[in-house]
């Protein structure tokens, strides 16, 4: 039986060589540097004392170029004999700290790794304030390493200077031996599994995956990342280096490394990790949602025989570097924004799921490559698809499975233009239907989730819209794109927290904070309003904006704002604003599939009358509906309270008053919902339900 691999002692001196000069190289598998700086001074510490750390792993590969040199200049990577299959993150914590590189953190800011040691008690730490005030600590072991004679020198100088320790004999023993100890690290031997160079690329990529799965959970793009090491390592870089240039402007880009670029794929929605690019590419250029299946068709491996099949793997790599190479295009992605833009999601903030972002993203490049669907239609059916995959939750549950489903929908479609759009077409249909937009969706804004797809896409209709922030001559547009440092709008709650809590006695905070109850003003605007109830602040804040009649009207129909919603009892105005909300988003989608659509926003005819007229508990006793001594009781019977009206519309009960039917039913039974549906009248004519009563004064 061949042997494939051997075994080999490399002291750390020979490993931050043979990293230095390129001899070694380090694949990135897992991403930038993921080990906090705690691990790598526990790392240190370990082999300080003597204790094992583990075997690294290298293949022994005669071939060159497929894999990126950490820290090493162009010119010395052709002299690569080594790559690291195992061993990474220990290899990259030796480095950094022996040589005082910096790293790459998996936020993709740069640090420059120290550990503190202190001499006299043999103690490794993570450098703090008080280490670097204390001279019994050296900061950083760098200078251990660096010239272990000058840094004792400079240790104990530092520490005659202080009161903290009398230096004597002992003490600049102890100190020599301490540091000559540490220094002497650059001898520890580490245990070195060598794969032969004979072995073949698929035995090697198997063994990596093997590797790097040891003690942690791997995710399927983290399979395939692993595998590119081995095939296509440029291919595995240029993700690497997009998913980091998403972070930082081109500006910034330049002062951290130095260079000149012009162009970063930086924007308001999305920092990409590698993983999430490969899911895009794999879609594009293999047409498959799941990763654990591309992973095998990359592999090459056949579903009926379960043998590899390097035609199939080649195959299937190449489709692979079409589809990344055009989601990497620059005018691609810049195009693509475009769509975002135009379904009204403005910033990171009003996206639910990154899934919409990527899987949209991969269903326009197929759109635009392979069915030459023309940019401006391009941007308006991507636009309607990615508002309703935001609405609809669509790639948020089994996000694989409904790509797969998308994809699978275009195969075997003639590629032209007219047969993408029918197809996407068909499925946005279907998917949000009549009775979707009038019954589905208000159900969906029953939630106090004002970060969730159904609110967030109400604020992009009305970017669409191009609706007014409430009570204000500013574009809603304006506000919702990211201004760093600059305050702009906020949610301000149209019944206020504490006229809901004080006023109402409605203590819940799911209640106050539901959705139907929140209205996009300028902040300002918020703190005037402060907890007074509507009928109070509404009519003040309307006089002092001044905002023409007309306006006015259009931006309460833009917000969901029912007739009479001040007087409102306030379960009836959520139930209302709800319905409002659906049909204000709904108008939006429209104008998104007709750009010249004017939208209507008046009421629909089932609202017209009973929801603006309901009057509240106050307005029945002015009314004379409800007159003063008159006793109401619960309908369930199951208690023996009486409550009584009083002539200035309040309600007692025993010895207590309270101002608001709201408060006196929770005080009576916290869990009703409904205070109207609770209590029955007692009049001349018989016991009769409050909330029919209302409904006869309502319509008289």
């Amino acid at each position: 039986m061949t042997q494939n691999f051997s075994h080999n002692p490399w002291t750390v001196s020979r490993l931050v060589d043979g990293l230095d000069t390129g001899s070694i190289r380090l694949p990135d598998i897992q991403r930038p540097f993921v080990w906090r700086n705690a691990k790598v001074r526990d790392l240190i510490d370990s082999m300080f004392r003597g204790y094992p750390v583990g075997e690294l792993m290298f293949w022994r590969s005669a071939e060159s170029g497929n894999t990126r040199v950490f820290g090493v200049d162009d010119d010395k990577q052709e002299n690569v004999s080594y790559q690291v299959v195992d061993g990474q993150q220990r290899l990259t914590s030796l480095y950094a700290v022996m040589m005082g590189v910096e790293v790459w953190r998996e936020d993709y800011s740069r640090e420059t790794i120290q550990i503190a040691f202190n001499p006299l008690t043999e103690r490794f730490a993570v450098p703090d304030n008080a280490t670097g005030r204390s001279p019994q600590w050296i900061n950083d072991i760098r200078g251990v390493f660096a010239d272990p004679i000058e840094a004792r020198y400079a240790y104990l100088a530092a520490l005659r200077e202080s009161d903290e320790a009398q230096v004597d004999t002992e003490v600049e023993r102890r100190v020599e031996v301490a540091i000559q100890r540490l220094a002497s690290l650059r001898d520890y031997g580490f245990a070195v599994v060598q794969i032969n160079e004979e072995v073949s690329r698929e035995v090697v990529a198997d063994i990596f995956v093997r590797a790097n799965s040891e003690g942690v959970s791997l995710k399927p793009a983290d399979f395939i990342l692993t595998w590119m090491s081995v095939f296509w390592e440029d291919g595995r870089n240029e993700l690497e280096t997009w998913a980091r240039d998403s972070r930082f402007s081109p500006e910034a880009l330049n002062s951290i490394l130095g260079t000149h670029v012009r162009w970063t794929p930086r924007n308001p929605y999305i920092n990409f990790d590698p993983g999430q690019l490969l899911r895009v590419a794999i879609a594009v250029g293999l047409r498959r949602g799941r990763l654990g299946d591309a992973y095998n068709r990359l592999r090459g491996r056949n579903p009926r025989t379960r043998e590899i099949e390097p035609e199939v793997r080649e195959k299937e790599l190449a489709r692979l570097q079409l589809g990344q190479s055009l989601v990497l295009n620059p005018l691609n992605w810049d195009e693509f924004l475009r769509v975002l833009e135009r379904a009204g999601f403005r910033s990171e903030k009003m996206i639910s799921s990154k899934s919409n972002i990527l899987y949209t993203y991969a269903l326009w490049l197929i759109g635009r490559r392979s069915f030459n669907v023309p940019v401006d239609q391009l941007r308006e059916i991507m636009a309607r698809w990615f508002f309703m995959s935001q609405i609809t939750g669509r790639y948020t549950s089994s996000p694989e499975t409904r790509i797969q489903e998308d994809l699978n929908r275009l195969d075997g479609l003639s590629e032209t233009p007219a047969a993408f759009l029918t197809a996407l077409d068909g499925q946005i249909s279907t998917s949000v239907t009549r009775d979707w937009w009038e019954l589905t969706l208000p159900n969906l804004l029953e939630t106090s989730n004002v970060d969730g797809p159904a609110y967030l896409s109400y604020v992009a209709a009305l970017n669409v819209l191009d609706a007014d922030v409430l009570l204000s001559t500013s574009k809603l547009k304006d506000w919702t794109t990211p201004r760093p440092s600059i305050k702009g709008i906020e949610k301000h709650h149209l019944f206020p927290r504490e006229y809901l809590q004080h006023g109402l006695g409605i203590t819940s905070t799911r209640q106050i904070n539901q959705a139907a109850n929140m209205a996009m003003v300028e902040w300002s605007d918020n703190i005037d309003i402060s907890d007074r109830p509507p009928h109070e602040y509404w009519p003040q804040q309307v006089a002092d904006k001044a905002i023409e009649e007309q306006r006015r009207r259009r931006q309460e129909q833009w917000h969901a704002l029912p007739p009479g919603w001040t007087e409102m009892e306030y379960n009836t105005f959520l139930v209302e604003r709800r319905r409002l909300i659906a049909r204000a988003t709904h108008e939006g989608f429209k104008r998104l599939t007709d750009p010249n659509y004017e939208p209507d926003l008046s009421r629909p005819a089932d609202l017209a009358q009973p929801a603006a007229a309901l009057p509240s508990f106050e307005r029945l006793v002015v009314m004379g509906a409800l007159s003063a001594d008159m006793l109401m009781s619960p309908v369930n019977d199951e208690t023996d309270v009486v409550a009584e009206v009083t002539e200035d519309g309040s309600i007692r009960i025993g010895e207590h008053f309270y101002e608001s039917l709201e408060r006196a039913t929770r005080e009576v039974d916290p869990d009703v919902e409904d205070p109207w549906a609770f209590w029955t009248v007692a009049t001349d004519n018989g016991d009769v339900p409050l909330a029919a009563l209302r409904e006869s004064a309502a319509r008289q």
